[in-house]
């Protein structure tokens, strides 16, 4: 047996804001719309991965949702420009990437990395 795929599933009574929330910061695309459920993808092919902590390192919360990008500067340029508040970071950590902690519009705490 192979899991194909995980899904993140982030519970909201507005779709429609977050969908525009997850495209304008992280440009993804609206993959499937039913009204009710949204899925957004940025068209990469990923490798299937759960994680399980006590602790979101460096003493953090665990994150809801950690998204890895290319480009984590201009992930952070648009945080700023649309008055989002980093609630961790940025930081280069230990053990290999630069991180920041930030929330959706639902509270959904997000790590945002960039191995360095």
């Amino acid at each position: 047996m192979t899991v194909k795929r995980i899904v993140a599933n982030i519970r909201t009574e507005d779709p429609d804001v977050a969908s525009a929330f997850y495209a304008a910061i992280f440009e993804l695309d609206l993959a499937m719309d039913h009204g009710w459920i949204k899925t957004l993808s940025s068209g990469q092919s990923m490798t299937t991965q759960l994680s399980v902590a006590s602790e979101g390192g460096s003493g953090t919360d665990v994150p809801d949702l950690s998204i890895e990008v290319d480009n984590l500067d201009l992930v952070l340029s648009r945080v700023k420009a649309a008055g989002i508040t980093i609630e961790y970071g940025p930081v280069s950590e230990p053990w290999g990437v630069t991180r920041f902690y930030i929330r959706d519009p639902f509270g959904t705490l997000i790590n945002v990395l960039a191995h360095q």
